[in-house]
């Protein structure tokens, strides 16, 4: 049962103590990563592979590394408690609910500019020219998406991790996992810096994130509107550019009865793209709504682990 226990106390942990305001890893993951991307980008992508497998590859071999001596030289049940703080900061539960409120506030408030500047830290659109509307879409498609991205996904992997190799596969898994998605929200553009040197932090992304994001569309399936949802997730979604942000938010919006997508701008180009969801368009009610859908389906998939666990144990 020590993977249920470090899966349950790593959330639970997260929603009392959030991110880290100082010193968060990944931040310095981050600044990292920019300066090798500085030094190795001559727009090939066999130098993004080279800069994916050294960004990617060092960390974690060094946390398997520890991990390991842990198991070693103490009980697996210590192991296990470093394994879930390596999920803490990793899933990004209390981080998704502090950056979709420093959104909707001033949205609400009437404060458009300043919602614009919050929203651009979460969407990859030009949002300077985004109207009241156009940002909450881009708010509620991120929260949903990142409700794949940034939290089922960690999950999946820390889960599938420690299910195969204990805790030192738990904590392998969640960090290479959130180290390719830091890649991707930083190098993974279409645009003519990063389109080939991002190609494949962005293909690995893809593949990584596919189990979790099906995960997330039937567990939104099930605490939403499952019909909406599912007819959603398999008419307009294979028509999104992403294989997985696509059937994440058409099932989210169909869950919640709203309609997301459509056309909008990205580096200077409008992009076309299909709507999703339903034919009511949000309002401000809806972020609430669409956090609580996310924290419901979070709660379906923690009790699944921790059955799975226990019939395993």
């Amino acid at each position: 049962m020590e993977l249920s226990i470090a899966v349950a106390a790593a959330l639970a942990a997260d929603a009392v103590f959030g991110e880290p305001r100082r010193r968060h890893p990944l931040a310095a993951f981050g600044r990292i990563a920019e300066r090798l991307e500085k030094r190795l980008n001559r727009g090939r992508r066999r130098d993004g592979v080279l800069a994916l497998v050294l960004s990617v590859g060092a960390p974690t071999v060094v946390v398997g590394l520890i991990v390991g001596m842990v198991i070693a030289w103490l009980p697996e049940p210590a192991a296990w408690v470093l394994a879930g703080l390596a999920l803490m900061l990793a899933v990004g539960r209390a981080g998704l609910i502090e950056h979709a409120q420093a959104v909707a506030r001033p949205l609400a408030a009437g404060d458009l500019e300043r919602a614009r500047r919050r929203v651009a830290g979460l969407v990859g659109r030009d949002t300077e020219r985004l109207d009241g509307a156009g940002v909450r879409r881009a708010l509620l498609e991120s929260i949903l998406e990142n409700t794949s991205d940034a939290i089922f996904a960690s999950l999946f992997w820390f889960v599938a991790g420690g299910a195969v190799a204990g805790p030192a596969g738990a904590a392998v898994a969640v960090v290479a996992h959130r180290l390719v998605n830091t890649l991707d929200a930083m190098w993974g553009y279409r645009n003519p810096r990063f389109s080939a040197f991002g190609w494949a932090a962005a293909r690995l992304d893809d593949g990584m994130n596919w189990p979790a994001a099906r995960l997330t569309v039937l567990a939104f399936a099930l605490v939403g509107d499952t019909r909406a949802a599912l007819g959603c997730w398999r008419q307009p979604a294979v028509r999104w550019s992403s294989p997985n942000a696509g059937p994440v938010m058409a099932a989210g919006a169909g869950a919640l009865g709203i309609r997301l997508g459509g056309g909008a701008w990205y580096h200077g180009a409008w992009r076309e793209r299909p709507a999703l969801g339903g034919p009511r368009a949000p309002d401000d009610v809806d972020v609430a709504r669409a956090l609580g859908l996310a924290d419901r389906a979070l709660a379906v998939v923690v009790v699944v682990v921790l059955i799975g666990d226990g019939l395993c144990a």
